[in-house]
């Protein structure tokens, strides 16, 4: 994650006003697909506002909770990481906050830094980096930059809404294929099919792959675990595409919901083989920070009857904490039920061939093109 300046978030702020500290929300104000069902304020704001109806009526349609998009220019855009538990060591992030309002995002604590709510405003308050690819341009230049894989949605959705309006994504790929850089891709969403032409002729040069999540293939689960992202079939049909291509493409069984859809581990991976993924991974449900009070939030509205379990389950894999953040044990938990989802899936990957690695993504093409104006471009 990268964090902006001082200066950044206090202009951000000055956009997005704090939410209310109790976390109240107009009892006429609609929901219409949104993950979180609260908008508790930021971990790091000292004070929240009270905002109280002025008693003037407004039309229905003006209560419908938007979407709301401000840009950000930030001075460097890799973001680097030591983080023992992920296979990179840098990545790019072209939005902050997500649309697809995934109620279990492990990033919603980072749109405390900006002095906004890890609840809905993480949805529906997004940053958008138009600047980006420029910014990733004069990083690639520089002189002491050594190659290795960039990984593009980490954090949030590179494919989400936003970017048919902003292409920031697309425009990072076109930085990245013309420096023959490696880059690997994670995302839920569709749009990553119009850029095909880019992602299928970098993999034919070794240098793109692909992981697709895929949660779920309940319907009904998917559109309230993840209410503006692809349906599960879509998805799918994006895995195919992908493939078909000639893009390597990884099915994400991630999150692992326990009590909820870790009876689905073996469905997921065949749907997904049978759609033409060649690999496979998988993540149990983390809880970071806020994501816990709102995940259980979400429990008690959606699914009251099973909060007990779920929650019990993942007590269980966190020494009796709803999450613990220890290195090499916080992507999978540990205990009992842990091992026997690892085992699950190890057994089902093995049997359907989706167990063996993707092989490295080609570092030795790098090469810095000529920039315009330069003296040898002339030649």
């Amino acid at each position: 994650m990268i964090i902006i300046g001082l200066l950044q978030v206090f202009a951000l702020c000055s956009i997005f006003p704090t939410m209310t500290e109790d976390a109240t929300l107009p009892h006429d104000l609609r929901l219409r697909a949104r993950g979180a069902v609260s908008n508790a304020v930021g971990r790091f704001e000292a004070h929240g506002v009270n905002y109280e109806a002025d008693g003037w009526d407004r039309d229905e349609e003006e209560r419908v909770l938007r979407t709301q998009v401000s840009e950000e220019r930030p001075r460097r855009i890799i973001s680097y990481n030591r983080s023992p538990d992920l296979p990179f060591d840098r990545s790019i992030n072209p939005y902050r906050g997500c649309e697809h309002g995934c109620v279990y995002c492990f990033a919603r604590p980072s749109h405390a830094y900006l002095g906004l709510s890890p609840g809905l405003d993480f949805e529906t308050r997004l940053i958008a980096r138009p600047e980006a690819p420029l910014r990733l341009e004069a990083e690639l230049r520089a002189p002491s930059y050594r190659v290795a894989p960039i990984a593009i949605g980490t954090n949030t959705d590179p494919y989400q809404p936003v970017e048919r309006e902003y292409a920031i994504t697309r425009r990072c790929l076109e930085v990245l294929s013309r420096f023959n850089h490696p880059v690997a891709v994670v995302t839920k969403g569709t749009l990553i099919e119009r850029d095909l032409d880019i992602l299928s002729e970098m993999a034919a040069r070794g240098l793109a792959r692909v992981g697709v999540s895929v949660t779920t293939l309940d319907d009904r689960l998917a559109r309230l675990l993840e209410p503006r992202a692809p349906s599960p079939a879509r998805r799918l049909a994006v895995i195919r595409r992908l493939s078909d291509a000639g893009v390597p493409v990884r099915v994400m069984v991630s999150p692992v919901v326990p009590g909820l859809s870790d009876h689905e581990i073996e469905a997921i991976l065949e749907a997904a083989r049978e759609a033409g993924a060649g690999a496979a991974s998988w993540i149990m449900l983390r809880l970071p920070r806020e994501v816990s009070g709102l995940f259980q939030e979400w429990l008690a509205a959606h699914y009251p009857d099973r909060a007990g379990r779920v929650m019990n389950r993942l007590r269980e894999m966190h020494g009796g904490k709803n999450y613990s953040a220890d290195w090499h044990r916080r992507m999978r938990g540990e205990g009992v039920f842990a091992r026997m989802i690892a085992r699950r899936f190890d057994l089902a990957a093995r049997r359907m061939g989706l167990d063996a690695g993707q092989g490295d993504l080609r570092c030795d093409l790098f090469e810095v093109p000529l920039a315009r104006g330069d003296q040898m471009a002339l030649f």
